[in-house]
Parts: C-alpha cells; structure tokens; sequence
C-alpha cells in the first residue's frame, strides 16, 4: 500500500459547511489530501488525521462533536421520563453464579444500590442444601472497586479461586478495554500478594497443579498467543510456555487443567470457523500431542469420567457430540454419542448420570435429555420464543434459567427426577407482561432464502405503515442473537414502537452453513437479508421509511452502516455502536485486539478479498451528495478491540457528505469500550441508553404515551 498527497501531503483546509452544502450546524472538519493505493486503485482518506487519538486537535474535535450530539438530542420531558424508567428498569440487582474455594463460595453482585459488581464470599452451605444469594443479605465484601477510581470506571472480576479458597484471582479493568491487570489476594489477610501480571491481554487464569501457581494465556499484537505456567513467589520472567509456539496473532489458545488435575486440554482457535485440540498427561510430563488438527472444523470440549467429549461441527453443520479416549486419541477410536439432528446443537452438560443437551428449534431453547450412550430419554420443557440455560446445582436438582424478550432473566430450580420446578430467583420489575406479544415471521432474503425475524410489540398493534420501528441485528462471527430481555427494547415498546430482530446469515442461528454463508466473500449475504428485513415491514405494512430505525453494535455497527450506505432511502434514523466501518485498512490498524477478525472479514492486503471488502466497506461507500438518515454513532478510547478512529472518521465523513439535513452525530467517551459492559458505571450506562431512545424518538417524532 503507497499513500501520497498534494505536496508531499500537505493538508488541505477546507470548510465543512462551503464543501458539503449540509444544512445542520455540525463542526467543522479539517479534511487532508491522503490517498491510499491499494491493489492498483485510488483510495482517498480525508480524515487521515482523526486517527491519532493523543493529538491536541483530535482531542478538541471530539470535545466539539460531543457538545454537537448534546445540542441535537437535548433535554426535554420525554428525556427525563426515559432517564427515570431505564433506571428502574436497570437498576434490579444482578447476582453472579458462586464459585467454591474450600469452605466459602465467592460471587460477584451489584445490588440496586451499587454503581458496579462487587466480590463478596459466604461460607458454603451444607452439603445438599442450596441457600439463595438475596441482594438485601449480608455478606463479607472481598473487593469493593467503587473506591478504587474517581469516575467509578475500574472494574473487578473473578477469575480463579483456588481449591482451599484462601487466594483469589481477580482482574483489574480499566473502563471498556479489554486489558486487563491480574492480581492475586489473599482473602484471609485482605491484601494483594506480589503475584501479579501486568496490564495485557490474557485469557484462561486459572489456578492448577494443586494451586502451586496459575496458567494464563498471554496474547501479543505481534508474536500471538502463548499459555504460561506462573508459580506462586516466582519472578515472571520464570514463567514456563507450555504452548503456543508457533501460532501468530489471528489465533486464540486456552488451557485448562482436567480430570483432577491429570491432564492440559489445550484449544487452538483459529477465528470463529476452525478449531485444534490438543492433550497434555501432566502425569508423563510429555508434550501436548493433538487430539484434532488440520481440520476444518470447531471443536468445544468437556471432560466426563476419563473421556473427552466434545461438540463439533465435523461432518454435522448443526454439530454433534463425539467422544474421545485420551489413550487412544486416534479419529478412527472416535466415538459418535450425540448424533447431529434437524436443530442446532449449542450446548451440553453431564448432570445426574446424564446428557442435557441444549438446542435451537427456529431459534427458540430447547433441552433433551440423554443416557451417555446417547439414546433419548425426555425433553425438558422450556416456553417457546425463550432462551434456556441449565447447569448442575445439587445432586439430583439443577438450574434453569429462561429469559425472553417480555421476560426479565428468571432461574427455576429443577428437580431432574420429576422434572418438576420452583422459583428460585427473579427480577421483580414493574411490566405488564400480559400486554407485550412475541411472535416470530418468515422473510425472503434477495437471494431466495427464507430468514426468520422477531417481532416485539404491545398487544393491539394494527399495520397501518405508520408505527415507529427498531431493526436489530448482528449477523456474524458465528454468533446466534436468541430472544433476551433488553430494557431498551421494552420502554420503546412501552411507548407503542415495534421491535424487530432479524436472525441474519454470519450467526449460528442454523448451524455452520448459515454461519460461512455469510462470511469472507459471502458478507454481502447479511446485508442483503438485513436491507430486504427492512423492505419486508414496510410492504407489509407494519411501518414506513420515516418511521423505521436500524441498530446494530460493534459487527452490528458495520452491518447497520452498510445497510444504510447501500440504501440510505429506506431508513430515518441509524444508531451505530462501537463499530467496524473502515475494512479497507482494518488490517493495517496497529492497536487492534482482535486481529482474528480478519478470518471473519477478510484481509484487503490480499488482492482476492480486497475485491470484496471494497465493495461493502462503509466508509468507503459513502458517496458526495446522498441524503443519509439520522445517524448517531458511540465510541470511546478505552476500545481496544474495534478501533475508535474508525468512529470517528465515519462521523466526519457523513458529516461531510450528507445533503439530507439531518444530523449526524458521535458520542464519545474516554473511558468506553468493548469489554465489561463497556466499562462504564450503572449511571452512565442508563444516561446513554436515554441519549440513544431520545435521539431515535425525536427523528421518529414518537410522542410520550
């Protein structure tokens, strides 16, 4: 890639407001003559610039663009009533399973009271017994991180508790990056020890080899992901690398120890499409031989007396359980337990002597039951259009937790024998569950294939084509967007606007076809079946151009930013979040986490895919002149897992270029992020929410009910 400019790029100024003939009063922004040529073709970037995030003027920039999205989404009564309800709504408490460590468990909790989670620890309630956490109870405070930062945006998470439950790993995050600090506590004293790591990317902390130290996985920008073995007192520089060699930055490998601390598994993946596993015998002390390698496909494992079981999608788009004898790791010993079916394979447990296997049916959880052999033996009952999760509670009782678009997350507690339930905890939340309806339509995408769409709405709702309207999706990285409780999805409800969902190709919704078909060269797949979601509630009458919206978050931010490029017509307002935009040089960005993004998107360093990045790429696609909808972009410094500059260039660039009218807005925040729901407090996280239905509601012109 060469870039040049006028000069020797000499920045050109020019006016916003003289160049874009835009009639809103956004900032001013310089613009530069920077041209990239990529594979033989001109590519300009005007606001080169805008990607040194330190720089004094980029700085002031942001300041003006975030006094801008003030002005345009304003106070006003139906801002304050949104505020008080999203709060009541988001502040129920939110209790974290416990985690065991000798005689005390340790969870994390945020009560209605709390701006963050905090680490509390119980003793461990006698055996058989289960004991409900109750967010009014009194409990021991491990770690408080409300003290631990003037703007309440250093977070604390558990990540190991060590077997006799006096050392606690825990991870320091600093707002929404996904870096984290690793200290190590020792409870019974109330202090740090000297065991640490440093501020980095880390996954699989976790004590082992009888809580004489920790693995972790380390992951470089450059050299990749390696697992290393801390022990407890030891310099770092000590730490032995028991693998990884060899794997480069697009990779991500975990390590956990098994079977009573016998063996290593080891998980290479490779993106979201192809997996390795490997096996270490701690006993011989020999290397990690590979179970599965060099084969195209997933596999997710667990370990169950002496053997290893694992999902995959091996022959099976829709996956399969096969299981595997460390002594005679061999695919032709494998063994096939759970055969692949019509529905999705997503998950699965061994709980009193048997399988419970998680399902999608049309996108709706359903659990089965299975003998370890694999014959059927019933069907746990889970209501339709719900996600469910089960886990082991007891001997002979489990948990199952259900959550839907009209229900808030609610666990039962199962008896496995009867299957009979009772109520173990809820959010006790002020709704009228009885007048919100869920259903669930077919569409037509532009290539023929039918895709299934949530639709969430107050019971009443006539088509007349004029009701306000929320499109949602995802649509990548093999990710399945099931029915969940979303508060912003409630109160725009509440407020008589219709919610859809489309369960777009690049998921896992139908298995791994549905997921590759909309990946790498077939990413077009998922903007067509999110543009032609959209033209299926106009034409049928559910909505109108002017009154229907587009969200979408970080791949959903790149998808809704597509869709609106390629059809600026069909929408009023965009809300696009912690987003992808610029895929062009996405893989030139040097402060990215998530170099293995590039196995889902494509690498346009590589002629072959260049060619069809260019052409969806959404900062590229904006063309002089168009008149865009509304749009309303977040980001923040702390992302360090989809580049911020890309934000803020889109804002420019819009800005810029729009002959619409309508305002183009950023809001920004220093200390946001991808990672730990976005690294803010509860609070702020409430005022944003506000922000984003304000902004719709006034471009939609949805009046208070």
């Amino acid at each position: 890639m060469k870039t040049h400019g006028a000069a020797s790029c000499t920045l050109l100024l020019l006016s916003l407001a003289a160049c874009s003939g835009n009639r809103t009063d956004a900032p001013e922004t310089r613009r530069v003559d920077v041209v990239d040529e990529i594979h033989g073709e001109s590519i300009p970037d005007p606001y080169r610039w805008l990607e040194d995030q330190e720089s004094a003027e980029t700085r002031a920039w942001l300041d003006a663009q975030n006094a801008y999205a003030e002005r345009v989404i304003g106070e006003s009564p139906r801002r304050a009533r949104l505020r008080e309800r999203l709060s009541k709504l988001m502040r129920s408490p939110e209790v974290g399973s416990p985690e065991k460590g000798g005689d005390s468990e340790y969870f994390a909790m945020r009560r209605a009271q709390d701006e963050l989670e905090i680490v509390f620890r119980r003793p461990v309630p006698p055996e058989g017994e289960l004991l409900r956490i109750d967010p009014d109870g009194q409990y021991e405070v491990v770690i408080d991180p409300h003290p631990m930062s003037a703007d309440l945006t250093t977070k604390v998470e558990i990540l190991s508790v060590s077997s006799d439950g006096r050392l606690l790993l825990y991870g320091l995050r600093d707002g929404g990056q996904d870096e984290i600090e690793v200290r190590l506590r020792d409870v019974e004293a109330g202090e740090d020890l000297g065991d640490r790591l440093p501020t980095a990317l880390y996954s699989g902390v976790a004590f082992g080899r009888n809580d004489e130290g920790f693995y972790y996985t380390h992951r470089s920008r450059v050299d990749g992901p390696r697992v290393k073995f801390h022990v407890l007192g030891d310099p770092l520089e000590n730490d032995e690398t028991i693998f990884g060699e060899g794997y480069g930055p697009t990779s991500f490998v975990n390590a956990r120890e098994v079977g009573d601390g016998k063996y290593v598994v080891l998980t290479v993946n490779h993106g979201w499409a192809r997996s390795e596993l490997h096996l270490q015998d701690l006993g011989t002390g020999a290397p990690a031989r590979p179970l599965a390698k060099d084969v195209d496909a997933r596999f997710e494992p667990q370990f169950h007396e002496g053997l290893r079981y694992v999902r995959t999608n091996l022959e099976a788009s829709n996956n399969r359980v096969l299981a595997i004898d460390p002594a005679k790791p061999e695919r032709e010993s494998w063994k096939e337990v759970l055969p692949e079916s019509s529905d999705v394979l997503t998950d699965f447990a061994f709980l009193d002597g048997k399988i419970y296997a998680s399902y999608l049916h049309e996108v709706s959880s359903r659990i089965r039951v299975f003998a370890l052999d694999g014959t059927t033996a019933r069907e746990l009952a889970v209501p339709e259009h719900h996600s469910a999760q089960i886990r082991g509670a007891v001997e002979g009782k489990a948990f199952l937790e259900l959550s839907s678009f009209h229900r808030p997350p609610i666990t039962y507690l199962v008896d496995l024998e009867s299957g009979e339930r009772e109520l173990w905890q809820e959010r006790e939340l002020e709704m009228d569950t009885e007048a919100l309806v869920v259903e669930q339509v077919p569409y037509r995408s532009a290539d023929g294939t039918e895709v299934p769409m949530y639709l969430f709405y107050r019971e009443g709702l006539r088509k007349n084509g004029k009701t306000p309207t929320i499109l949602f999706g995802y649509g990548g990285f093999n990710v399945a967007l099931t029915p969940r409780f979303d508060p912003m999805a409630l109160v725009w409800v509440e407020h008589g606007g219709l919610y859809a969902m489309a369960n777009l190709r690049g998921g896992s919704e139908y298995g791994e076809k549905w997921h590759r078909d909309g990946m790498l060269e077939n990413k077009q797949n998922v903007f067509d079946d999110f543009i032609t979601a959209a033209e299926f509630l106009i034409d049928e009458g559910y909505t109108a151009p002017d009154k229907l919206a587009i969200r979408g978050t970080s791949n959903g931010g790149v998808l809704v930013a597509s869709a609106m490029t390629q059809r600026p017509d069909l929408y009023r307002a965009v809300l696009c979040g912690f987003p992808d935009l610029d895929m062009v040089r996405f893989y030139a960005f040097t402060r990215t986490n998530n170099l293995p993004a590039l196995l889902e998107y494509g690498d346009a360093s590589i002629p072959e895919q260049f060619a069809f990045i260019r052409k969806y790429s959404p900062y590229q696609a904006i063309r002089e002149g168009a008149a865009y909808p509304a749009v309303m972009l977040t980001s923040g410094d702390r992302d360090t897992r989809v580049p911020p500059l890309q934000a803020r260039k889109m804002t420019a660039r819009l800005q810029h270029a729009t002959s619409s009218g309508r305002p183009i807005i950023l809001k920004y925040h220093p200390k946001a992020g991808h990672a730990a729901s976005r690294g803010l407090p509860l609070s702020s996280n409430v005022e944003d929410t506000s922000e984003e239905l304000e902004f719709l509601m006034g471009q939609l012109d949805v009046a208070l009910p």
